[in-house]
């Protein structure tokens, strides 16, 4: 019995008096936290974040591109950039580091910006591209020879070509449309496609465009030729060949003439 008067006292003290059960509990934690590990070291928990800019960017084949990769990081540990594409001078300040890209030649491409603050690393991505749009697309005007047109278009300074879509249209119908995709080459590039249109009668004095198309992966630029209208030719060899069919065929009617009118004029005169 009287090892159990300590703890009925506890319990009798603790129903009469709350504050004290908590006391005594809060003074349990504290012991039992002086046994466990270290507090968590303030900067691991240290939010921040990286952004690159420009997220995304269109540069002439050849061409260069700055790229601005900044965070919040208050000590940042590291900083660096990721890349196939060839770099060039870099620029750093507070909470900022500019990276060059050189000699920019493939049609897409990706630059990873990494930064290290308090034993975390977070990246942004940057989305490069190289296109050249076409300098100029021209129709060729073309003539009825037989029963076909023979249309020629031609697409000049494009880049990719292995991206391109040649596109020919009638009245605003496709009669013709081919993909470049063979095509891998690494430079400006002129283009001509050649096309023989087995025009119908509905399709004479209809317009007719050539449209070139550069899909890269979502971004979609397109350029247009100027309309023209297909025409009707009238060829001079057919024409000198009727001129001698009729003047022979008035020969022949003026000879058989003749000789009927001789036969008349010898049958009325006297014997």
């Amino acid at each position: 019995m009287g090892s159990l008067f300590p703890l009925s006292l506890l319990l009798f003290l603790a129903a009469a008096y709350p504050g004290v059960g908590s006391a005594l509990g809060r003074g349990t934690e504290r012991a039992r936290g002086s046994k466990g590990s270290s507090p968590t070291p303030s900067g691991t928990s240290v939010p921040f974040w990286v952004r690159v800019s420009p997220e995304f960017v269109a540069v002439p084949p050849g061409g260069s591109v700055w790229l601005n990769c900044s965070n919040s990081c208050p000590q940042p540990q590291n900083s660096s950039l990721r890349t196939r594409l060839q770099q060039g001078k870099t620029l750093r300040g507070p909470g900022w580091v500019l990276y060059q890209l050189l000699d920019v030649r493939a049609w897409n491409s990706q630059a990873h910006c990494f930064v290290t603050c308090a034993g975390k690393t977070r990246r942004a991505t940057a989305r490069i591209t190289a296109y050249k749009q076409p300098h100029s697309v021209i129709l060729e005007r073309s003539v009825l020879e037989g029963r076909k047109y023979t249309l020629r278009c031609h697409v000049t300074h494009v880049f990719p070509v292995g991206y391109l879509v040649v596109t020919l249209r009638c009245g605003g119908r496709i009669i013709y449309s081919e993909s470049l995709e063979r095509f891998t080459r690494l430079d400006l590039a002129n283009v001509t496609l050649t096309y023989e249109f087995p025009a119908g009668l509905c399709d004479f004095w209809q317009p007719v465009i050539c449209q070139a198309r550069l899909n890269l992966d979502g971004l979609m630029v397109r350029s247009s030729s100027a309309p023209i209208t297909l025409m009707i030719a009238w060829s001079p060899a057919p024409t000198a060949l009727a001129s001698c069919s009729i003047a022979a065929l008035v020969g022949i009617l003026l000879a058989v003439g003749a000789v009927y009118l001789y036969k008349y004029l010898a049958m009325k005169s006297p014997e």
